[in-house]
């Protein structure tokens, strides 16, 4: 008999991806999924890249009928669905809130009422804050945070009194650091399923995506992925615009080896009640991967940079992935390049709104840019 797996946000980026690996491996999948505008686009029908296999429920994470409905029969259920970027949070602070900490909330007492054997929630790398740091004595910084006064005098490094911290792979066991609005309730999403699993015996496992790119990202909304902005300046030849000078080094993770760590999860009995980190394990600056994106779609645009630092920002963060492999068996397996050279591709027939400008100075009249 086939497992029916339920994801909130499954006509998304990484939901419809999740769906593709899923339903290769026998499962039935269905999404719940609001076809936001912001994501979407206006007046949005079924994405066309969704798997016709996918039962499609078209509605709110926050209307509890809408979601019990969705949990009828469903073994398994993956919750992504959430408002995504850290700039935009830092004004949408209601909006931000009430669909990822009050829909989770909505979507797990539902799940008391209609309990599952697995739940895995969708955390971010964002709740670490800055990731792991060495400082110059060779000690460990488990919670760097830079001044204002540093960032407006363009030091953007942490450091002490004798050098720049170093930075390196961040574990699990990091302490979180909330730096957005967005950080916060993306760890409120995954503290409330842990803690409501563990009351409920619903096995339940929490994953912290780092930088997820890969085809199907919204290339017209301008706080999602990095590498979906850079490419949609790129497409209306424009230049890609860096916030500080663009050393910031940032994991870049293939969405078809996230797709595969959330399947491990599910599979994995002993994921119950873990957190895992999901990343490539790589490290690039930011000034690289607009490089590197900028030659594989042909464009001889550089990239701008700001010299500016936006507010819930961090410098450096990237993936210490030693409890995914040994736990899941996780190995990130697609190339950067060969992944970019996928997304190159794939970018060759969309059209992008590219309202990164607009949403610049969105920030910058509000107070969130230094």
């Amino acid at each position: 008999m086939k497992k029916r797996v339920l994801i909130t946000g499954g006509a998304g980026f990484i939901g419809s991806h999740l769906a593709d690996e899923l339903i290769e491996k026998g499962y039935e999948v269905r999404a719940l999924d609001n076809l936001s505008e912001q994501v979407h686009g206006p007046g949005a029908g079924r994405p066309q890249y969704l798997n016709p296999e996918v039962e499609l429920i078209v509605g709110d994470v926050r209307d509890k009928d809408t979601v019990a409905d969705a949990l009828q029969g469903v073994d398994a259920v993956f919750h992504f669905a959430a408002m995504v970027g850290v700039g935009q949070s830092m004004y949408q602070i209601k909006e931000y809130t009430d669909v990822n900490n009050v829909g989770t909330a909505v979507l797990l007492e539902a799940l008391i009422e209609n309990p599952v054997k697995k739940l895995v929630v969708a955390s971010s790398m964002s709740i670490y804050g800055e990731g792991l740091y060495k400082d110059s004595q060779g000690g460990l910084v488990q919670e760097g945070e830079r001044s204002i006064d540093d960032l407006r005098k363009q030091q953007w490094n942490l450091y002490d009194e004798a050098a720049d911290f170093s930075p390196l792979p961040t574990p699990e066991t990091k302490k979180p650091s909330l730096s957005s609005v967005y950080a916060l309730s993306k760890y409120d999403q995954e503290r409330l399923c842990l803690i409501t699993g563990k009351a409920y015996n619903i096995p339940t496992t929490a994953l912290r995506f780092f930088n997820v790119y890969g085809t199907r990202q919204a290339l017209s909304n301008p706080y999602t992925g990095v590498l979906a902005i850079f490419a949609s300046r790129l497409l209306n030849d424009n230049s890609p615009l860096i916030f500080e000078d663009g050393l910031q080094k940032r994991d870049f993770v293939h969405v078809k080896d996230v797709a595969r760590a959330c399947r491990l999860a599910l599979e994995t009995p002993e994921a119950e009640g873990e957190v895992f980190n999901v990343g490539s394990g790589n490290q690039y600056t930011i000034v690289e991967i607009a490089e590197k994106l900028a030659k594989v779609m042909g464009k001889d645009i550089p990239a701008q940079i700001t010299a500016k630092y936006r507010v819930g920002d961090i410098r450096h963060c990237f993936s210490d992935l030693t409890k995914a492999k040994r736990v899941l068996g996780y190995e990130p397996q697609v190339d950067f390049e060969e992944g970019l050279a996928e997304l190159a591709e794939w970018l060759e027939g969309q059209i992008a709104v590219d309202s990164v400008s607009k949403a610049t100075e969105e920030l910058a009249s509000r107070g969130l840019t230094v």
